[in-house]
């Protein structure tokens, strides 16, 4: 499939004038054809605004309708076959097995936002009818639903270039929501962008909607990502990556005329408890999962767990031991791109610099630089070390975990207090170890959107109970999901309609519920119809 290197703006291509650029192959150093160019502010104006006309249409098109556009896009990228998987393959150095992987969770993810659209209850409609009769004062008829926000501008993110990126979590969720979306690709993988770019154009045609409910901007963060925020037309935002970038977004949105919504997924650590009857039962087991675990992906996972507790003991010293004997025979993993390489190697670096952090073991073999690898590593340091230096729990993006040695249980708790907030926390424990637990699960509720139990925080699944989200720096609404079905309730607002003849009302409201909708109707969860006004 021959690229061509230019956005997409609603249904039509832009220009090459922009500044041009090219993907880097991080496995090889090699320069990828072609050169991609930046959007003029013109383009992102033109896309924004394309977005919001087409918006004042899509918003109110059916949930079927919403699912076939998913559902399309889905059948699209399939179509792609092979050529999407290499080229993705070569911008992020990520193996084909991982990229088939995560092009079926992407296509999964759309069609279950597709069955979540078509069903439509996920709207929360509740009906509270009038009461013309009550004494001292009489209930007006009130009716609520949540209803699409408007465009939404979504940023791809470097370390899912499918499942976090153009047709991922974000855009799925905003489309179901009935909103239209104008994605800023990442410049790590703008083949990739492109490609899948292609496949939404060619379902939003074949669905029959408006050029403009979909567009894609090649560009900078700080540049046409600024400005795409900055536009009026856009009413909210989906991001994934750095703190110091998802910042800057939430900064320049809040700072608009009109601020809006920036849902920002950004820095987390995910720490994890050892309990020492879990260390007795099967430290040996332990180890090799936390090794899995922080080195998948070549560690670059948001849910990478960074910070490792356990209690001064023998059987410690014995999982201490092993895990550093399973990271010496580590292999060493491309990372995605050379500066998140080079940003892994200064943070380790900080946080290994600290006086009383003793580094225990790496990979045998040296990183290769050309190969962009980062180098399996642990280290370890005493809670006191830890409590009393809080660059300790700097994340270091990449395949390293900082073992910290408790004198007691009770100092669990003490670290888990100081703690930002975290997309996760997981415990290890048997029967007996969890029943002194309670206490500090309390903790970590506050401090963490997702609490794992015996196992290993790198598996995110997409579905309805999922929550991936948590306190700031985290994210920057801890209220809200970017992963499961929750997600969709970002891209939406409630709405209450008051004392409104049913002829005005959206279906969804309607007295005979003609959409078959499960209702709250006087605080009762129902799918029976009403007597009309």
């Amino acid at each position: 499939m021959t690229l061509h290197g230019k956005s997409f703006i609603a249904g039509s291509l832009g220009a090459l004038g922009g500044k041009a650029f090219r993907a880097e192959n991080p496995a090889t150093s090699e320069q990828l054809a072609p050169e991609f160019h930046e959007a003029s502010e013109a383009e992102v104006a033109r896309a924004l605004e394309a977005s919001a006309t087409a918006f004042g249409e899509y918003r109110t098109r059916s949930g079927a309708e919403r699912a076939k556009l998913l559902e399309v896009i889905a059948e699209e990228i399939e179509k792609l076959g092979d050529a999407l998987l290499q080229r993705a393959n070569a911008e992020t150095g990520l193996p084909i097995a991982r990229l088939t992987g995560e092009r079926a969770r992407t296509c999964g993810q759309l069609r279950l936002f597709a069955q979540v659209a078509r069903e439509g209850s996920w709207i929360d409609a509740r009906i509270d009818p009038a009461l013309p009769d009550r004494q001292p004062l009489s209930r007006p008829d009130l009716r609520r639903m949540l209803i699409p926000l408007g465009p939404v501008v979504v940023f791809g993110s470097s370390n899912f270039p499918l499942a976090f990126s153009v047709a991922g979590g974000d855009t799925a969720s905003a489309f179901a929501a009935g909103c239209t979306v104008v994605v800023k690709a990442h410049r790590a993988h703008p083949g990739t962008s492109e490609l899948v770019a292609g496949a939404i154009v060619r379902a939003a045609a074949a669905c029959g909607l408006p050029a403009g409910v979909f567009s894609m901007i090649h560009g900078g963060g700080a540049t046409v990502g600024i400005a795409m925020v900055k536009h009026p037309a856009t009413t909210a935002v989906g991001f994934t990556g750095s703190h110091t970038a998802g910042r800057a977004l939430f900064d320049a949105a809040v700072a608009r005329p009109h601020p809006i919504p920036v849902f920002a997924e950004m820095s987390s650590i995910n720490p994890v408890f050892i309990f020492p009857g879990a260390l007795r039962e099967r430290g040996a087991a332990i180890a090799q999962g936390l090794l899995a675990s922080f080195t998948l992906g070549a560690g670059q996972f948001c849910t990478k767990p960074g910070l490792v507790f356990a209690v001064r003991g023998v059987d410690t010293d014995a999982f201490i031991t092993k895990l550093s004997e399973l990271v010496r025979a580590a292999p060493n993993a491309t990372m995605l791109t050379r500066g998140i390489r080079d940003t892994f190697q200064e943070n380790r670096a900080q946080i290994t610099g600290v006086a009383g952090v003793q580094p225990l073991a790496a990979g045998t073999n040296a990183a290769d630089t050309a190969r962009t690898e980062g180098q399996p590593s642990v280290a370890t340091t005493t809670v006191k070390n830890f409590l009393a230096n809080p660059a300790l729990a700097t994340e270091a993006f990449g395949p390293f975990t900082l073992v910290i040695v408790a004198d007691t249980l009770e100092e669990f708790s003490a670290c888990a207090r100081t703690l930002d907030g975290q997309l996760t926390a997981t415990l290890h424990g048997n029967e007996d170890d969890l029943a002194s637990a309670r206490r500090l699960i309390g903790t970590l509720e506050q401090k963490a959107g997702r609490v794992l139990l015996n196992g290993f925080p790198t598996g995110v699944e997409v579905s309805p109970a999922m929550n991936h989200g948590g306190p700031y720096p985290a994210t920057t609404d801890v209220r809200y999901t970017s992963v499961g079905t929750a997600a969709m309730l970002r891209f939406a607002r409630p709405v209450c309609y008051q004392s409104l003849p049913d002829g005005l009302l959206p279906d969804a409201l309607k007295s005979a519920n003609p959409l078959g909708l499960l209702r709250l109707v006087d605080g009762q969860p129902t799918r029976q119809p009403l007597e009309s006004k």
